[in-house]
């Protein structure tokens, strides 16, 4: 591969000759969905989970919980403040390794 560019080039990319912004601008609060199998302490894991993640204790009002119509799943609603595309990425990167965690966009 050649060229100059690379991930993470602080450039700015054109599109049809005008400046394409980014979808995400820094820094925002951003909501991940997280869900797993339901269990009385999955809301606690993903808690401990993000606040790993984010340096910081996540306040329980970040959190928002649904059950799946049979009460097998939860979906967690997980909003955080995030600095950075790389750090958005890296959170992902973690909830794919992670047992418990079956989906999450």
């Amino acid at each position: 591969m050649t060229g100059n560019g690379h991930v993470g080039d602080p450039s700015p990319e054109k599109e049809g000759g005008q400046e394409k912004k980014p979808l995400i601008e820094y820094p925002t609060v951003y909501t991940f969905k997280v869900m797993g199998r339901q269990a009385p302490d999955f809301v606690d894991y993903v808690r401990g989970l993000f606040r790993v993640l984010m340096g910081t204790e996540i306040s329980p009002d970040s959190i928002q919980e649904q059950p799946s119509s049979k009460g097998t799943y939860v979906s967690l609603s997980v909003s955080v403040y995030l600095l950075s595309e790389e750090h958005r990425r890296s959170i992902y990167e973690r909830l794919r390794q992670e047992s418990r965690i079956v989906y999450y966009l």
